[in-house]
């Protein structure tokens, strides 16, 4: 498995059908999707390590650490029919890849969620229609997982570095990536949107307890 290859299974993967504004749920694109997770792989913290997909979505970032070898995903998210929809997918890659993969759906308000994994990867809302709600996202990750990879808003660094450092984590890097957003809900003026993202890794001190 290359990378342009989990980027072409990643593209058969269904998005939202009835996308939610309350949850800001925009498809990954695949190949952004691809480009992030190979990074993730090549720091050695997908294969055998069991990876929470938080604020999961349709699953993308899960599916594609278990095509990756990871040894068990949990997937988690408020909405169920993501849920519903992100298993469906699971099972559709399952059956064109002719393997099983280990996963669990957890259908839970993400501040809620008390789980622990070795790692953690999200792709929280950014907070246009919640405010602070990437922040929410950041605070229970942290409470799950040792090594946490995160997509933010580039112009959040200076925020998520302070963050990071008071609650016992360091950020290790950052790679600027281009998100595209479409124009799906009402409120949108434009048919397409482009926003600087950031994703970051994000790993615990030696002084915090996860």
């Amino acid at each position: 498995m290359n990378k342009k290859e989990l980027a072409m299974l990643l593209a058969k993967i269904r998005s939202f059908e009835k996308p939610k504004a309350e949850y800001e749920q925009y498809q990954t694109p695949s190949e952004l999707a691809a480009n992030a997770l190979w990074q993730v792989y090549m720091d050695g913290n997908v294969v055998g390590k069991t990876i929470t997909d938080l604020g999961s979505g349709t699953g993308i970032f899960g599916i594609g650490a278990l095509i990756l070898e990871a040894k068990r995903v949990i997937f988690v998210d408020a909405d169920k029919d993501a849920l519903k929809t992100a298993k469906e997918n699971k099972k559709y890659i399952e059956e064109s890849l002719r393997k099983r993969f280990n996963a669990n759906f957890v259908n839970r308000d993400i501040i809620r969620y008390k789980g622990k994994s070795d790692v953690l990867i999200q792709n929280p809302p950014f907070g246009v229609q919640k405010p602070h709600i990437d922040k929410s996202f950041l605070q229970v990750a942290m409470n799950i997982a040792p090594i946490i990879y995160s997509f933010h808003k580039i112009e959040s660094k200076n925020f998520i570095d302070s963050f990071a450092r008071d609650n016992g984590f360091k950020v290790a890097s950052v790679y600027k990536m281009g998100f595209p957003l479409k124009a799906i809900f009402h409120f949108h003026t434009k048919k397409n949107y482009f926003v600087d993202v950031g994703f970051w890794k994000i790993v615990k001190t030696a002084n915090r307890k996860v």
